[in-house]
């Protein structure tokens, strides 16, 4: 619905000018001349139709029209402070993060009650996605991001190395008398065999990965669900250490050998470069950083 406004600064000025009483006194709250303040009320009056003002020697006086106007600008101007006061509040006291499943199940949730003890005024919102979100499109304040950490227009933190390791149920291995040696993972069922991380892990632990072709093209989507499927002694995952703590600590997981491989790409914290300085991205920044080199030295 069109509206046949007059401008936001011309209305502003009038308000102030009627609730001191004076252009001078407006022009001081506003950091404006008298000149400009004059200016803005005389456009008011001709849009309107009527003087707002009476002009007298060293001050100025409300007509009946003025009156009534004053009134209804006030309060309009007071809706939108508070309305802008409260969007101002909200954003500044949400942080919304977008990260890949695994990353925020198996690690980044049971730590952001941390960071919210850490920051009780700051609300989070956790969004998972495999995908890059769009910060010029999407309701999102940062993201963690799988890559090399050259995206055009972000500020990009290292956060974790993605390491990775097979790993299975201490069932499953017991089925063929124990995981002696690499090759003995090949005896065995294995989960996404088509990932790249496999070929990379075996052929550093020296063993041939042409064990790997001819087997079931099967994909888990996450690592969240080879992991449960390990657990369920379906076959063997590969899978990131510092994911899978618990599961490891407990025993529903054996890391058979101590040999890590980690993979070009690495877990980044990321962010638009113009919002940077934003007091919740600092603070997220600053803690999630410090967590990040914590769980890798443990």
């Amino acid at each position: 619905m069109y509206r046949n406004l007059p401008p936001l600064s011309a209305v502003r000025v009038f308000e102030a000018a009627a609730r001191h009483g004076s252009f001078t006194r407006a022009a001081d709250e506003l950091g404006m001349t008298q000149a400009a303040v004059s200016y803005q009320i005389k456009a008011l009056e001709e849009r309107v139709g009527a003087p707002l003002f009476l002009r007298r020697p060293r001050q100025v006086e409300l007509t009946e029209t003025g009156l009534r106007l004053a009134a209804a600008s006030t309060q309009a101007l007071d809706v939108l402070s508070a309305a802008f006061g409260t969007m101002r509040d909200d954003v500044a006291g949400k942080l919304t993060i977008s990260t890949v499943p695994t990353l925020a199940t198996n690690w980044l949730a049971p730590r952001l009650g941390l960071f919210q003890l850490a920051n009780p005024s700051i609300a989070v919102r956790l969004e998972t996605s495999p995908r890059y979100v769009d910060f010029s499109r999407e309701d999102v304040d940062v993201a963690i991001r799988v890559g090399t950490g050259n995206w055009p227009g972000l500020v990009a933190h290292p956060l974790l190395p993605t390491i990775f390791t097979p790993m299975l149920s201490p069932e499953l291995a017991a089925s063929i008398g124990g995981i002696n040696e690499p090759a003995d993972l090949l005896r065995l069922p294995i989960l996404t065999p088509t990932d790249p991380w496999w070929a990379q892990w075996l052929t550093a632990a020296g063993v041939s990965p042409e064990g790997l072709k001819g087997r079931p093209q099967n994909e888990m989507g996450s690592q969240a669900n080879e992991a449960r499927a390990a657990i369920a002694g379906q076959g063997v995952a590969i899978l990131t250490p510092f994911f899978f703590t618990s599961e490891l600590a407990s025993g529903r997981l054996i890391q058979p050998f101590d040999l890590l491989w980690e993979d070009k790409a690495c877990f980044w914290l990321v962010y638009p470069q113009g919002r940077r300085n934003l007091p919740k991205i600092s603070a997220f920044r600053s803690w999630i950083l410090a967590e990040a080199a914590a769980s890798q030295s443990d």
